[in-house]
């Protein structure tokens, strides 16, 4: 009798021990994650880019926050919407995070929709890098490459009403340099 009940003690002690770890183990974890959590910043995504501020777009990228979100105006991702300012380093930074590179705002257009059709390059080549698809087509029925084929006299009145509505927020084109570029842009994207 006295040998059950002595086994019965060392198996509830062993329990006893064996809960008592887990238990530890597990608060030791949780305290491990809510160290490693990293608040987003106050200033929303969207504006982070906009405004070039790098920092706030990779404490959004190590808080978790949805790189793919679209704003409400234009329906833009934060990566199309560095590929229209010319934010190359923001740019690579979400398109290293894993934003979706096919995503397209109300327009139909993709962040090389938008990189194309502003003319720039090294996003552009950023994109072609991370094998955006040169393929898809905008709600106009044009590819990235498509987008920069036309006559440029022709467009030209569209550069300047999208340069005179965006200003404020920062859109700066050299028009004299987006016509030159043009050709450069369809030949990459061949």
């Amino acid at each position: 009798m006295k040998t059950i009940q002595m086994n019965s003690l060392r198996k509830m002690s062993l329990l006893m021990v064996t809960m008592f770890l887990f238990s530890a183990c597990a608060q030791n974890s949780k305290k491990e994650v809510a160290e490693t959590m990293v608040n987003a910043p106050t200033v929303d995504l969207h504006t982070a880019v906009i405004s070039g501020n790098l920092e706030a777009v990779r404490q959004h990228i190590d808080a978790g926050t949805d790189l793919n979100g679209k704003e409400p105006f234009g329906g833009s991702t934060p990566l199309i919407t560095a590929a229209t300012f010319g934010k190359k380093e923001i740019a690579q930074a979400l398109i290293d995070a894993g934003a979706d590179l096919s995503i397209k705002n109300n327009d139909g257009s993709t962040a090389l929709h938008a990189a194309a059709f502003f003319c720039r390059v090294e996003i552009v080549q950023q994109l072609i890098d991370a094998k955006a698809d040169k393929t898809l087509l905008n709600n106009f029925g044009a590819t990235p490459r498509q987008t920069v084929m036309g006559p440029f006299q022709e467009i030209r009145p569209f550069y300047e009403m999208l340069q005179q509505q965006l200003a404020p927020m920062g859109l700066q084109l050299d028009l004299q340099e987006v016509e030159k570029t043009r050709p450069v842009i369809a030949m990459m994207l061949q």
